[in-house]
C-alpha cells in the first residue's frame, strides 16, 4: 500500500468511528458527502424526527440512499425518554415502571415492542435500555429511567429488554457504563463523581452490565463519571481502566460506544476533537458527537484522530479494530439467540401494568370541577421537550402560587426543588399532587394534607392510568 492509500485508509477510519447528527429533518447535502466517503452512523435528535413515522421513515432512507450500510441510532428508551412520540408520549411504559411490576415477561415484550417501532422506520441501533442502578434519589438525569434501586432486579429487566428489542433486528446500546445511578449531577453539564469503592462498583453497579452481556447486547455505553476507586484522573469514557473492567472482567467483546462527547464531562476542558481522541485510545469503538451538529465538527474530529495516528498517539491498529467493531454492531445483532420474541402487549396490559405501580398516598378529595395545573420544570437533556402529564388547564413556574380552589398539580422531581415545595405547602387544598418524576419524599411539604399520586415516570400507560384515577374522584376531562 502506497502512503498516499494509507493516509486514504486513515482518513477513511476517522468517519467510520462517528455517529454524529446534523439539524432539522433533512439531510444536508454536505452531509451526504460524509456519508459517502464513509461516515459510520447517524444519530437522530429530536429536531431531527417530527413526530410522524413516516417523516422517520423517509429521513432514514434519504440517508441509506447515500450509504446503505451505515448505522441508524436514537435514543428510544420508553416512558420519559422517546424521540418518536415527542407530541404525544410513549406507547409504553419506561423502565421505572417496569421494574416496579418486575413482570420480566411484559419487559422482554415492551422491549420487542420498542424494536418493532424502530424497524418499520430503518433505525437500527437503539441507544437503550439503561442499566444504570438509581440508588441516588436526587440524581438528576437517571431517574425514573432506570428500572430501580436493587442491582438483582435491574439486572434481569435490563437482560429481558435487550432480549426483546434484539429479537426484532434492532441492535441494544446498554448505558451508561459502569454506572451513572448513584451520581448527584448530570454528566451534560458537569463531571459527576461516583464516590463508592471499587468492591461496591464491581458489585452493585456492574451487575445489570454483566446481565446484558450475557444476554448479547451489540453494544455498551459508556458514561461521563470519574469512578476515583478505579481511575482518579480520567472520566469513564476516556479511561482504559474503567473500560478495562467491561472487557477483562465482563468477558465483553462487542462495541463500545461513547456518550455524546458534547457533554460537560467528557469535553468541557477539552473540546470535542481531543476527547474523541482520548476515548478511541482508551477503548471506545464508535463516537457518539452529541445533537446538531454542523459538518464541520465531523471534520475537526476527522483531523484530529489523522493527526493522533500520524503522531503516533493512537496506533492504525487501534483505530482499524474501532471500525471492525463498528461494522459488527448489525451482525452481532443476528447472532443473538433470544428467549423467544414474545407478542406485543395490548394496551390495557400496559395500562393496568402502569395503574398496578402507581403509589396513592392519602385518599384522594372529590375533585368535581377542580383544575388540572402543571409545574413547568426543563427536562433533563436527556429526556429533551416533549409531553408528559395530562392536559392541563394552567401552567405555572415554580415558585409562582397555586391558583385557589380545588387542583391537580403535575410536578417532576418535587423533592429536588424547595420552590415547588413551598407552594405545594401553602395551598390549603384540596390538591391532589401527580408526581411524575422519581417517587422522592416529600420534602419541605411534609405537613400538608395533600394526597399524591407517583407514576414511576411518563408515558401514555401512565398517563391514562392516571386519568382513571382521577376520574373516580370525579374529575372528567
Amino acid at each position: 500500500m502506497s502512503a498516499a492509500e494509507a493516509a486514504a485508509e486513515v482518513a477513511e477510519l476517522a468517519l467510520r468511528v462517528q455517529l454524529a447528527s446534523f439539524a432539522g429533518p433533512t439531510l444536508p447535502g454536505e452531509w451526504g458527502v460524509l456519508l459517502a466517503e464513509g461516515l459510520g452512523g447517524i444519530c437522530l435528535f429530536g429536531s431531527n424526527l417530527t413526530g410522524s413515522p413516516a417523516d422517520a421513515a423517509a429521513l432514514v432512507a434519504s440517508v441509506r440512499e447515500v450509504r446503505p450500510d451505515v448505522l441508524v441510532a436514537t435514543d428510544e428508551e420508553g416512558g420519559d425518554v422517546t424521540r418518536l412520540h415527542p407530541r404525544e408520549a410513549s406507547p409504553v411504559p419506561g423502565a421505572a415502571v417496569l421494574g416496579a411490576v418486575d413482570a420480566v415477561s411484559l419487559t422482554r415484550q415492551v422491549g420487542a415492542a420498542v424494536g418493532v417501532e424502530l424497524a418499520s422506520v430503518g433505525v437500527d441501533l437503539d441507544l437503550g435500555p439503561v442499566a444504570d442502578i438509581n440508588g441516588n434519589p436526587d440524581n438528576p438525569v437517571i431517574g425514573t429511567r432506570s428500572f430501580g434501586a436493587d442491582p438483582a432486579l435491574v439486572a434481569r429487566h435490563v437482560a429481558a429488554w435487550v432480549e426483546g428489542l434484539q429479537s426484532t433486528g434492532v441492535a441494544a446500546c446498554v448505558k451508561h457504563f459502569p454506572g451513572h445511578g448513584d451520581t448527584a449531577e448530570d454528566s451534560h453539564l458537569t463531571l459527576p463523581v461516583l464516590s463508592a469503592s471499587a468492591a461496591v462498583v464491581r458489585g452493585r453497579e456492574l451487575a445489570p452490565f454483566a446481565a446484558a452481556v450475557a444476554a448479547g447486547a451489540a453494544s455498551v455505553m459508556t458514561s461521563h463519571i470519574l469512578v476515583p476507586a478505579v481511575d482518579p484522573s480520567w472520566p469513564a469514557t476516556l479511561s482504559a481502566p474503567v473500560l478495562r473492567l467491561l472487557w477483562s472482567e465482563l468477558g465483553y467483546d462487542g462495541a463500545i460506544v461513547s456518550d455524546a462527547l458534547d457533554m460537560a464531562g467528557a469535553s468541557a476542558s477539552r473540546g470535542i476533537p481531543e476527547a474523541a481522541v482520548l476515548a478511541l485510545v482508551a477503548g471506545c469503538d464508535l463516537l457518539c458527537i452529541g445533537p446538531d451538529k454542523e459538518a464541520s465538527v465531523v471534520r475537526e474530529i476527522q483531523a484530529a484522530i489523522v493527526g493522533a495516528v500520524s503522531s503516533g498517539r493512537l496506533p492504525v491498529a487501534r483505530l482499524a479494530d474501532a471500525a471492525a467493531r463498528v461494522s459488527r454492531i448489525r451482525r452481532d445483532v443476528g447472532d443473538v439467540r433470544p428467549r423467544g420474541r414474545e407478542g406485543t402487549p395490548e394496551v390495557t396490559v400496559l395500562v393496568a401494568a402502569a395503574r398496578q405501580v402507581c403509589i396513592v398516598e392519602g385518599p384522594l378529595p372529590d375533585l368535581s370541577g377542580a383544575r388540572v395545573v402543571r409545574v413547568e420544570t426543563e427536562a433533563n437533556i436527556a429526556v429533551g421537550p416533549g409531553r408528559w402529564g395530562l392536559a392541563s388547564d394552567l401552567v405555572v413556574v415554580g415558585g409562582e402560587p397555586l391558583p385557589a380552589g380545588p387542583v391537580v398539580v403535575q410536578v417532576r422531581d418535587a423533592h429536588r426543588r424547595p420552590e415547588v415545595a413551598t407552594a405545594l405547602a401553602a395551598h390549603p387544598g384540596p390538591l391532589v399532587v401527580v408526581e411524575w418524576g422519581w417517587p422522592g419524599p416529600r420534602t419541605g411539604w411534609e405537613a400538608a394534607p395533600h394526597a399524591r399520586i407517583c407514576t414511576r415516570g411518563n408515558g401514555q400507560p401512565s398517563i391514562t392510568a392516571v386519568a382513571e384515577l382521577l376520574g373516580e374522584a370525579g374529575l372528567h376531562r
